[in-house]
């Protein structure tokens, strides 16, 4: 296996600076180094600062896990707008989260594949091992949330027949019931 990058080897502090930089992208190359000088001189003067071609292969690598994160994002809200499900948004806010880690461990087999890496064979069939195992779980709260959600729309429903039948057996208008079912039934939408 290759050896870890000049980035990875940093100090928790200016790492986290070098990827918050990258990750807004609001300097070139270039201006990041000379901020990283000027932010870390001690560093610096120890040549542990990484090198341009370091920086950019690191923010290549940070710009396709970000990428990752957002599609992931995106989509997770594009399925919640289209389904209109609120009965667990948590649920499913967390199997957005798992799907990025899936993401993230897809990610790492295509760096594992890159001939620079030098990926041990070992390391690559435990990494599609969590991969399977990721996917399996996944596809397991995805049924478990779609169960609960089927069932917190027949309980609605059920609820909502029941306030029916008695708010008209009590007296109410046909309009006063129609106007409570829709209301009961508009939660479990």
């Amino acid at each position: 296996m290759g050896r870890k990058s000049t980035i990875a080897r940093l100090p928790l502090d200016v790492k986290a600076y070098i990827e918050a930089m990258l990750a807004t992208g609001a300097q070139t190359l270039d201006e990041l180094i000379v901020d990283l000088q000027a932010r870390f001189p001690a560093a610096s003067h120890g040549g542990n600062l990484p090198s341009r071609s370091a920086l950019h292969r690191y923010g290549s690598k940070l710009d396709r896990r970000l990428s990752a994160i957002k599609a992931s994002t995106e989509a997770a809200k594009l399925i919640q707008a289209q389904a209109g499900d609120d009965q667990d948004a948590r649920s499913e806010a967390l199997t957005a989260l798992v799907q990025t880690e899936l993401f993230e461990a897809i990610l790492s087999l295509q760096e594992a594949d890159d001939p620079e890496s030098k990926a041990d064979p070992g390391e690559r069939v435990a990494m599609l091992s969590s991969a399977a195992k990721n996917i399996a779980t996944l596809t397991r709260s995805s049924i478990g949330l779609k169960q609960f959600q089927a069932q917190a729309r027949a309980r609605a429903k059920a609820a909502a027949e029941t306030v029916d039948k008695i708010a008209k057996s009590g007296g109410l208008s046909g309009d006063a019931a129609e106007q409570i079912r829709r209301e009961i039934l508009g939660i479990a939408a």
